[in-house]
């Protein structure tokens, strides 16, 4: 695989930053990011993604598979689909600011 593949196929891992309360406090108080990611990524696909797209060194990656939960509305059952996300904890010294500069 070329690098211009390599790099095609990076940009499709992280799918959107998963922005919560819990998510919040983490990134203030361990410099850890969590994204929504393919299912199919790697945590070294993950890795790779985010050093790319934010010019930022990872410290880690830690992978989690998030399961869907059962909905019901009145007679009709059904299910919200499965999901992957990533916490990636960055070195010392590296932000990612998804508000902007201004």
């Amino acid at each position: 695989m070329s690098m211009n593949q390599q790099q095609m196929k990076l940009m499709t891992v992280l799918l959107s930053p998963h922005v919560t309360e819990k998510s919040t406090m983490a990134a203030d108080k361990n410099r850890q990011f969590v994204f929504k990611i393919d299912p199919r990524a790697t945590k070294r696909d993950v890795k790779q993604a985010v050093e790319l797209m934010f010019e930022v060194k990872v410290k880690s990656v830690q992978a989690v598979n998030v399961n869907g939960k059962a909905k019901r509305t009145g007679a009709v059952q059904g299910r919200r689909r499965d999901w992957k996300k990533a916490y990636v904890t960055l070195q010392e010294g590296f932000d990612i600011d998804f508000m902007g500069a201004g």
